[in-house]
């Protein structure tokens, strides 16, 4: 059994890497879809 916490933090650290990674892959992208919109808005104001 001394290979178990190794099996087990490895595998905690790939969930929680790829979890990380989603977080900020989904904070951008609203981010990046927020500005367009607001660019899109303001092309069409005539601002």
């Amino acid at each position: 059994m001394e290979w178990f916490p190794i099996v087990a933090g490895t595998f905690k650290l790939l969930v929680l890497g790829v979890a990380m990674f989603f977080a900020i892959k989904w904070h951008y992208d609203k981010d990046k879809e927020k500005k367009a919109s607001m660019s899109e808005n303001n092309e069409t104001s005539g601002l």
